[in-house]
């Protein structure tokens, strides 16, 4: 695998993959979280989750006082450039591992 093919190809967007360790689904959803410890309170960091995971890492969060609300991931319409997911990427999400 090349590194750069993580980030896609020329001129196509990354795919949005669910934050899961070792899980390479498609996300679905983003849950926005923010640790009060050290995040400002209207900061929110985002994992993304596929529907298998999503029950878990929201489960994960709300544990540790860090969820804050689950929403759809959209996607930009094929009109307006492909499918493009209006998240962090992998490496600005840190993951969820």
């Amino acid at each position: 695998m090349n590194l750069l093919d993580l980030a896609g190809t020329a001129g196509e967007p990354a795919a949005a993959m669910c934050s899961r360790k070792a899980c390479r689904a498609d996300a679905a959803w983003q849950l926005l979280w923010n640790n009060p410890r050290i995040h400002t309170p209207e900061r929110r960091k985002v994992w993304l989750a596929c529907p298998e995971h999503r029950d878990w890492l929201e489960d994960y969060l709300q544990t540790r006082g860090l969820w804050k609300e689950t929403v759809a991931l959209e996607t930009e319409s094929s009109d307006t450039g492909g499918d493009a997911a209006r998240a962090e990427t992998a490496a600005d999400r840190g993951g969820a591992r």
